[in-house]
């Protein structure tokens, strides 16, 4: 049997955050934080319902050094998939 995960109010508020980035999907951000899809929506959901007053529940604070270090990798991982597209773009042969 798993033990269900808490999040504290500020990860739940940065996931939210970073799927509001434009060209940022869902997808992304669940593989970038480990949480699924239909979690990030909720949570997108109950902020812009509840503003303030959004995730009073009883999350634990995270280690900050993982949360910087996730959304580093984040990060990371857009440019390196725009500079591999724009690699692919220029090593085209003019025709």
């Amino acid at each position: 049997m798993s033990k269900r995960r808490k999040f504290s109010q500020e990860f739940k508020r940065e996931a939210v955050q970073m799927v509001s980035v434009p060209g940022v999907t869902l997808r992304q951000v669940d593989r970038d934080l480990g949480i699924s899809e239909g979690l990030l929506g909720r949570w997108k959901r109950e902020l812009r319902e509840s503003g303030e007053k959004a995730f009073l529940g009883q999350g634990h604070a995270r280690d900050e050094e993982l949360m910087r270090l996730r959304r580093e990798l984040g990060k990371v991982r857009k440019e390196r998939d725009f500079l591999a597209e724009a690699a692919a773009f220029f090593a085209r042969e003019p025709k």
